[in-house]
């Protein structure tokens, strides 16, 4: 009983050390029995579970039978609330560099309800469930920055550790501590158990009686006990039971193993350097002449421009596709060898750092007119072609890409290579707001579509296989047009509009509203009367649209990639 005293009246400094062990951990010492014992001594751990099972339950209801829409961020911001609620009120308050992690956060959440476009939602997904694991995991320390690639993964591997087992050993702690303490206030699970098994045969025969008194109430008794209800009723159960366990491991992680203790610190490396700066140097040197002597060649296209692809035997279109795979590889594993190159590379005294620094600095340099030629590639594909999805994607990336190598010589020259993995990190979230901030299907509409004017033929399959976020600046620009050339852009809303108008399997309400949809069903409306005269042949795949004039376009694009 004293131990126990001593216990609830100890300092808060020696509760929150303990809280870093795990609680699932064996007691394999009377010292670690403490420990874990220190670790599931919550204030309210009923306050704990209460709110994980209302939110458990929130998630049944915003996802049961309805596509993913505003419930995806409606959820998540309700979910961080409730662990913010929990972990203030065990007093547990985040580190203040913890907090920036909030706004990458609130970007995405919200992106996810505003777009459709394949590639831009995916990331708004990733980057939206990675900032919301990164606070989870750096909650209490803030030390996230400083992070190394190393330390990425760790950190996140004893996430979903903590996911998977830590409810359950917390439960198991909390029972038995309350057991031993004698504390009647104790879930009492044997008994709530015991008293379901003797009540189940008298609610039966009560339920039988009083079924039988009542036509109504017979009626209800039988929906409700219908063997598909019965089997929907065990299947949204387990899924609010297995939300709210994984919701429950989410914020013990944060209030047991956020504090960043155990991150490398700045003068370590998990490889001690081992190759000599000469054979580094040799290394970097060869590399370097390698790729001079390719730039060399690449200034005749740069000032040549197509006449000295004529000369060469390519055509404009197979010089601009040929060849921009293999140079942002190139780039890449540039990178990776500067990388790997400064990790193991012994560098005793400051002037073999300089001269390492600046090797890397030329090798960079290089790589940033590749870059500059893998960029001109595509920037002729977009002359010839016009824009698409697969021109788009490299184009912001190759952006991106030389900003992050730039980035990483910087740090070579002032020593701050551990910064590295967050430099990457910054350079992938930027990559993801460019996306959606250009809004890429919509950006191929505003360009291709003037294009009509200037002779060039539209892509009718390819303009109406994209996304409903391409509609709005459809209706515009179809408006925009003189009304000789509307009859290709006609076709492609007449698909839209179709393809809207289908029945859908469920009934959309507002928790999978998605704004983007929203404005293309509003522009389609502006449209319907301009789009009379257009018909849809639904009787072969892919559907086909017949114009006013007679001519007919595919409603989907079956060809190459774009």
């Amino acid at each position: 009983m004293e131990s126990q005293e001593q216990l609830n009246s100890g300092s808060r400094a020696a509760v929150q050390e303990a809280v870093l062990e795990p609680a699932f951990q064996a007691p394999a010492a009377p010292a670690k029995q403490k420990v874990v014992r220190e670790v599931i001594a919550v204030k309210q751990p009923g306050r704990l579970w209460l709110i994980v099972l209302l939110l458990g339950l929130l998630f049944d209801f915003l996802f049961w039978e309805q596509p993913v829409g505003v419930n995806f961020a409606l959820f998540l911001a309700l979910s961080l609330s409730g662990g913010f609620s929990f972990l203030l009120g065990e007093r547990h308050k985040p580190a203040r560099a913890s907090l920036w992690l909030l706004l990458p956060f609130a970007f995405f959440v919200v992106v996810t309800f505003l777009r459709h476009e394949p590639v831009t939602i995916f990331l708004a997904y990733a980057f939206t469930l990675f900032s919301i694991g990164l606070l989870a995991t750096s909650y209490l320390g803030g030390r996230w920055p400083l992070y190394r690639l190393s330390n990425y993964f760790s950190k996140f591997f004893l996430l979903i550790e903590d996911l998977i087992f830590r409810p359950f050993g917390f439960f198991r702690q909390t029972q038995g501590t309350a057991a031993e303490s004698g504390n009647r206030q104790r879930l009492p699970i044997a008994g709530l158990l015991r008293g379901l098994l003797i009540a189940l045969p008298i609610v039966l025969c009560f339920g039988s009686l009083l079924a039988s008194a009542d036509v109504v109430f017979n009626q209800k008794i039988n929906d409700f006990f219908d063997s598909e209800k019965i089997s929907e009723y065990i299947q949204r159960s387990i899924l609010v039971i297995l939300f709210a366990y994984l919701l429950a491991g989410a914020f013990l992680h944060a209030a047991a193993r956020s504090r960043d203790e155990k991150i490398t610190p700045d003068d370590k490396s998990l490889i001690k350097p081992f190759l000599g700066f000469t054979e580094a140097a040799v290394v970097l040197g060869c590399v370097s002449f390698l790729f001079l002597t390719f730039v060399v060649v690449q200034f005749q296209y740069f000032f040549g421009g197509e006449t000295n692809i004529g000369v060469t035997g390519f055509t404009y279109s197979q010089y601009a596709r040929r060849g921009f795979n293999e140079l942002v590889i190139v780039a890449f594993f540039s990178l990776m060898l500067i990388l790997g190159l400064s990790t193991i590379t012994r560098r005793e005294d400051e002037t073999r750092k300089k001269a390492y620094s600046w090797l890397s600095v030329g090798v960079v340099g290089l790589v940033m007119v590749i870059l500059v030629s893998a960029y001109q590639r595509i920037s002729l594909a977009i002359a010839w072609h016009g824009f698409s999805r697969l021109r788009l994607y490299p184009r912001i990336f190759l952006i991106w890409l030389a900003i992050l190598l730039v980035a990483v010589v910087v740090l070579e020259i002032y020593r701050r290579e551990r910064y590295f993995a967050f430099t990457v990190v910054l350079a992938c979230i930027g990559f993801a707001v460019s996306l959606t901030l250009v809004n890429i299907d919509a950006a191929i509409i505003r360009h291709n579509v003037p294009r009509i004017l200037r002779g060039k033929n539209l892509n009718v399959a390819h303009l109406a296989s994209l996304s409903v976020d391409a509609v709005p600046a459809l209706v515009d620009e179809y408006f925009l047009l003189p009304v000789s050339k509307r009859e290709a852009v006609g076709a492609v809303l007449a698909c839209y509009r179709y393809r809207e108008s289908r029945p859908h399997i469920v009934e959309d309400d507002w928790r999978s509203f998605n704004l983007s949809d929203w404005q293309a069903h509003q522009a389609l409306a502006r449209i319907r009367p301009h789009l009379a005269g257009y018909v849809i042949r639904h009787d072969d795949w892919p559907e086909r649209v017949r114009t006013p004039s007679g001519k007919l376009y595919d409603c989907w694009y079956t060809g190459p990639a774009e």
